[in-house]
């Protein structure tokens, strides 16, 4: 089985006149056919709005057949359509989609699963000069994260984390005599956070991902983690696991600027 593992597309943040939505969805469709994928796994961050990232997977469906697993990223938890979902009504709306399964392990077949879990950050990956109360302002230097006004879980950051890890452990119970996928859209590994000391992130990495995952890698037979979020394509095995990060990111980060070259750099490709 050959399995894509892409994230953070940003369909609606191309910022160029040259460069359009369409783009994205036709590129990846092309890379997935060209690939032969049997599945796309898509860990978050697909654009700014719940309904255009659920219409994108259903158009990149229709395009290329592939079967199409997604876990929310903080973006599409977002609401720019006007609608009236709060962020726990998007969350299960997502849940009711057939791309999103958290809840419900995928078995892949010969002792393979997945479990699917958004997750969310805790704080932990700041510089612990920073306390609590100062990083739950969530504003720094002038800039804001911008989760801070357009998403409201009505709890805590490191509660919703911790609930989101409760829910990951139930689910990673269900499939533990399998090899298992995990794919969140925060960091769950301190490797994939911007390495300190540095000005803006010392702060801003309180965002980018979470230490209630750490105890599952030990208890668990899980031989990928796959996450976003973070906008830079790294990867790092460590105890027999294999952490990947698969960003596309914003534009402005691209190192070219070729759709198509950006695109087929971010896939990364498991074969089980």
């Amino acid at each position: 089985m050959k399995i894509g593992v892409i994230s953070d597309l940003h369909i609606d943040r191309y910022n160029d006149e040259n460069l359009q939505q369409k783009d994205f969805t036709l590129t990846l469709a092309n890379e997935v056919n060209r690939q032969s994928l049997d599945v796309l796994l898509i860990a978050g961050d697909i654009s700014n709005d719940h309904m255009r990232s659920y219409r994108f997977m259903q158009a990149l469906e229709q395009m290329t057949g592939v079967v199409i697993y997604f876990v929310p990223g903080n973006h599409d938890f977002w609401n720019q359509s006007g609608d009236d979902k709060t962020t726990n009504e998007i969350h299960q709306f997502f849940k009711s989609t057939k791309y999103y399964k958290e809840g419900e392990p995928v078995d892949l077949g010969n002792g393979w699963a997945i479990v699917m879990n958004a997750a969310w950050y805790d704080y932990t990956y700041a510089s612990d000069r920073f306390s609590k109360a100062r990083l739950e302002e969530r504003s720094y230097y002038g800039g804001t994260w911008q989760d801070l006004v357009r998403v409201d879980w009505g709890k805590s950051d490191p509660e919703i984390s911790l609930e989101f890890a409760e829910k990951a452990a139930h689910d990673l119970e269900m499939v533990k005599d399998k090899k298992i996928i995990l794919m969140t859209h925060v960091a769950t590994h301190k490797a994939f956070r911007v390495p300190m000391p540095n000005r803006l992130f010392d702060y801003y990495n309180a965002f980018i991902g979470t230490s209630d995952f750490d105890t599952f890698y030990g208890d668990y037979d899980i031989k990928y983690s796959v996450m976003g979020h973070i906008h830079f394509r790294h990867q790092v095995i460590e105890g027999g696991v294999k952490y990947i990060c698969a960003c596309l990111g914003y534009r402005r980060e691209w190192r070219t600027k070729d759709i198509v070259h950006e695109i087929r750099d971010a896939l990364e490709i498991i074969e089980i």
